[in-house]
């Protein structure tokens, strides 16, 4: 016998979920998944399946993907710990040649055969390809009194969006490594929430959204129970002065600020371990993560009501 009251909760949610399908066919989102969610079959198989239902509704996705923690991986099994400075990875030339091995080489080709496997039409290329993204390597810096040289690491100088924009009208899905070159060829590693905010700005995205180990922002590193549902730019800016962005957290506010700024209207950081959690994040007011806004302003009604005493 069948359990009416199953039926009618999925029902339900179906009817919660049309409003947001009507609002968001045709639009542009650009995901980024973290290590953590392209680092098993298993994780790789949750993440395509709620890609799949995104672009079977109708929704523009484009998918940029990290691989940190299995090029941290790879570079200890041969010998070499890798280092970070303020959450940023530090490529000398055998760190670059793990980082291409992995992010243009295994994890963008594992990607592309679970896509295969749920039948999504996904193609695969990196920031080099067709002169998606455009680096320049990141000069030393000081880091506390020390002179920090990042090595092979690039920022984002300018991206051509061309050739997401053709496979985006030919209806497919790109998944994107975030290596790129500068302009004579040399190889850099630029950070995949960085290269996935000046996508989303190129693309006019409606919405970027970055899945990653955190469950969100918290104001609390260390307390899950403190995560901040809803803030804007001023509620970003006072997180960060009170001391609440550590170690990698301190990258992405920098990412979602420049996608807000650049015209992206929504960004969204959450848990890339929480099932379906993409989807929740997307289709229902209260979310899973962090929504991050240009001001507060910007909310509908309803996510102010939720958002009620939750806003930085």
């Amino acid at each position: 016998m069948k359990d009416i009251g199953q039926e009618t909760t999925r029902v339900a949610a179906l009817q919660h979920a049309a409003p947001y399908i009507r609002l968001f066919q045709g639009k542009t989102f650009v995901v980024k998944a973290g290590g953590g969610a392209v680092a098993s079959d298993a994780a790789r198989r949750a993440l395509v399946a709620q890609v799949d239902l995104l672009f079977r509704l109708g929704i523009r996705v484009v998918l940029v993907h990290g691989g940190g923690s299995q090029s941290s991986e790879l570079s200890r099994a041969l010998g070499a710990e890798p280092r970070f400075v303020a959450g940023r990875r530090v490529t000398d030339a055998a760190a670059l040649e793990v980082a291409t091995m992995v992010l243009c080489g295994s994890v963008n080709t594992q990607l592309l055969a679970a896509c295969r496997a749920v039948g999504l039409p996904a193609v695969g290329l990196s920031g080099v390809d067709a002169g998606l993204v455009h680096a320049v390597r990141r000069p030393p810096v000081l880091r506390d009194g020390e002179r920090v040289d990042y090595g092979h690491v690039g920022d984002v100088a300018a991206v051509d969006p061309g050739v997401l924009e053709t496979l985006l009208d030919a209806h497919l899905v790109p998944v994107v490594a975030p290596l790129s070159a500068d302009d004579s060829g040399a190889l850099l590693n630029v950070n995949a929430d960085t290269v996935a905010s000046h996508l989303a700005v190129a693309l006019g995205a409606e919405k970027l959204i970055l899945l990653t180990g955190a469950p969100g922002i918290l104001e609390r590193p260390n307390d899950p129970g403190s995560l901040v549902s809803y803030t804007d730019l001023p509620g970003l800016q006072r997180l960060r002065a009170a001391g609440c962005l550590e170690r990698g957290m301190l990258p992405k506010a920098e990412s979602v600020e420049a996608a807000i700024v650049g015209g992206v209207r929504r960004v969204h950081i959450l848990s890339e371990s929480l099932p379906d959690g993409l989807l929740a994040e997307v289709f229902t007011n209260e979310g899973v993560g962090t929504l991050v806004v240009e001001s507060i302003q910007a909310l509908s009604p309803a996510e102010q009501w939720v958002a009620e005493g939750a806003v930085a």
